[in-house]
């Protein structure tokens, strides 16, 4: 595994563009001067030691050794040892409804997007724990089995939207189903389901999956999204919204008695989420008050620095740029390899 111990400094490269510009443009000012005091053919006869293409390799020496040293000071390593390591900690599957339903925009800025950034903040607060993500609509699919690397989670969780799936409706039982199966196995840490959905157009028997998730000691947490009074479901840009077959606009609302229903029998925790942080807050809640128990995770344990090749390159580029001189060499000038 690569990876750069200081990824920082390699936003220093995006000075080296900068650095082409202004040795451009004072290359452009050198020839204008030189314009001024006569013919520039006439005038390379009075300075016949003046070299320009050595002036322009130095510069890209230059360049190159800078480049290098940048990719030196960020620390190019490279992971050797794969190692098994046990932390302190619970597993969590999140389960996110991703109907069209959750475009809604009863919450700010709409649901679905609300439910994205509840979800990042509540990662930002993991440590230990290992964390896996289930989309759903009509049908539920597996986003990201259970992990503890928080980045990916949150990559994957940047790019959900209601076109993953194509098939419309609220399927919190097939979701819940396989958020279940999909907890390490073998392991006897504590664990959870945290259910985000504005429950309308529930399909499927929720109730029952939750039920059946307890009995397996896996609390089944529902966050309902929106308001029970309904609001539009945008579509596009502007005042359009979607319509039934009649041409009136639908309405979408939460099922709150629903999301209820199935948190009883999930034996967890139900609360609506609004445009406060509150939902947060009582989701953070609910997780620290989870026995953490020995988690296994693989994590490369062992990194070998690979500054050194850049390092040489770096060396090899400067000494180069510091023996080329910025005249002509009057010993070279007189070998002619070629007649």
């Amino acid at each position: 595994m690569f990876r750069f111990a200081h990824p920082e400094f390699l936003y220093l490269l995006i000075a080296l563009p900068a650095l082409v510009l202004f040795f451009i443009y004072a290359n452009v000012q050198k020839r204008k001067a030189v314009k001024r005091y006569g013919n520039p053919a006439l005038l390379g006869a009075l300075m016949p030691d003046v070299s320009w293409k050595r002036q322009h390799l130095k510069f890209w020496l230059s360049l190159g050794a800078i480049a290098a040293l940048i990719v030196v000071i960020a620390g190019p390593q490279f992971g050797t040892k794969l190692e098994t390591v046990k932390r302190q900690g619970v597993e969590i599957m999140v389960c996110l409804d991703v109907s069209n339903s959750m475009l809604a925009e009863d919450v700010a800025p709409n649901r679905l997007e609300k439910a994205k950034q509840m979800l990042a903040k509540l990662t930002d607060g993991f440590t230990n724990d290992k964390v896996g993500m289930i989309v759903f609509a009509g049908d539920a699919f597996t986003q990201l089995p259970i992990t503890s690397d928080y980045i990916s989670a949150k990559m994957f969780l940047s790019s959900i939207s209601p076109e993953m799936v194509s098939t419309q409706g609220t399927a919190i039982g097939a979701a819940i189903n396989l958020a279940a199966r999909s907890f390490t196995p073998n392991e006897a840490s504590e664990k959870a389901i945290i259910v985000i959905t504005d429950g309308e157009n529930h399909e499927d028997d929720a109730v029952g999956a939750a039920k059946a998730a307890a009995d397996k000691k896996i609390h089944v947490n529902i966050v309902g999204m929106g308001d029970p009074k309904g609001a539009p479901i945008p579509l596009g840009g502007g005042n359009n919204y979607m319509k039934d077959n009649a041409g009136n606009v639908v309405i979408t609302k939460m099922n709150e008695q629903m999301c209820q229903e199935i948190a009883a029998a999930g034996q967890g925790m139900y609360v609506r989420a609004d445009n406060t942080n509150s939902a947060l807050k009582a989701l953070q809640q609910e997780i620290g008050k989870m026995s953490k128990t020995d988690l296994e995770s693989k994590v490369y344990s062992e990194y070998d620095e690979q500054f050194q090749v850049f390092a040489w390159i770096a060396l090899v580029l400067l000494v180069a740029e510091f023996l080329t001189l910025d005249r002509k060499n009057h010993v070279f000038r007189r070998i002619r390899l070629f007649k």
